[in-house]
């Protein structure tokens, strides 16, 4: 890792900024295509989809593909982490809830991801960290929480979306472990190809893609943004984050996404905003604050200076 997991940039704060508008218009995208096909086909669709558009680029650059079963390993555990089942868990969660809501509860991703690289022993689970994850999940008991039982299917899909972040958590310290070396482009690129290996057996057993009715313009055009935008070209960004700042920062970006996938999903798709919503968003976010720290070093720094003297 080139730079420690605790200090972030302005360069790598602008980037964070550009893959919240990226990964927010996934929800967006996602809840176009659904209403057209199936959650598997989505995923595999999407995967294949961005593996064709990287692919031509990284062999513009030159790049070589791992060699061998032990080379292509890291690759395809970190598809499996980070797109086979969060993509499929969070997908088939928007067919429950709404994509502003699906969006808040992928808001807990950093929550796990503290509590995950904890565990491992990576990091050490401060009680600042410890306050934030509290915070955090009362932050998501919050949204729609009278929903949350097991028989509503809203509550199903909060589950579904919960599942997802928890993955997104575990595909983050591997990719500190085995993949900080790794170049942006080529890591986005192998792990789209192996995630496409297994949507095809995936999707192929459960949903036979091949059966399903043609889509009509809109949904190909959402299920391009989808593959183009949100995927390919936000997975090199996020690996570049990943590689400069480390894993539990570039986790941060998912504060910011509520806000672009709500204002998305109310602009385009015509869902509402709940206050439930907006409250879950506030108390999520403060623990997202909580756990970085940055605000009470600036408190701490300002209430420290000496002040000037007439």
């Amino acid at each position: 890792m080139t730079s420690s997991d605790h200090r972030i940039d302005a360069r790598d704060w602008s980037l964070l900024a550009v893959l919240s508008v990226l990964w927010g218009g996934s929800f967006f995208f996602v809840g176009v295509v659904i209403r057209e096909l199936p959650p598997l086909t989505v995923v595999l669709l999407r995967v294949a989809l961005a593996a064709l558009i990287l692919l031509p680029i990284l062999w513009a650059y030159r790049t070589g593909f791992p060699r061998g079963l032990k080379g292509w390993r890291p690759f395809f555990v970190i598809a499996l982490l980070n797109n086979v089942l969060p993509f499929s868990l969070m997908v088939t969660g928007q067919t429950y809830i709404s994509s502003g809501l699906a969006s808040v509860v992928n808001a807990t991703t950093p929550l796990f991801t503290v509590l995950v690289m904890a565990a491992a022993g990576d990091e050490r689970l401060h009680a600042r960290r410890v306050a934030g994850v509290v915070i955090g999940l009362i932050g998501v008991a919050i949204l729609h929480g009278q929903h949350l039982g097991f028989g509503s299917g809203q509550g199903f899909g909060i589950l579904l979306c919960l599942a997802a972040a928890f993955s997104y958590g575990l595909s983050a310290l591997y990719a500190r472990r085995r993949l900080s070396d790794s170049p942006p482009l080529a890591t986005a690129t192998f792990q789209m190809l192996a995630s496409t290996v297994m949507m095809i057996l995936i999707a192929g057993v459960f949903e036979r893609p091949w059966q399903l009715p043609m889509p009509d313009t809109v949904t190909w055009l959402a299920l391009l943004g989808l593959a183009a935008l949100s995927t390919a070209l936000a997975y090199i960004v996020f690996f570049q984050i990943l590689r400069r700042s480390g894993s539990t920062n570039v986790m941060l970006v998912t504060l910011l996404i509520p806000v672009t996938a709500i204002l998305l999903g109310w602009l385009a798709l015509g869902e509402s905003i709940s206050l439930a919503e907006i409250v879950g968003a506030l108390v999520i976010g403060s623990a997202l604050l909580v756990i970085d720290g940055r605000v009470f070093n600036l408190i701490s720094g300002v209430a420290s200076t000496p002040k000037a003297t007439p």
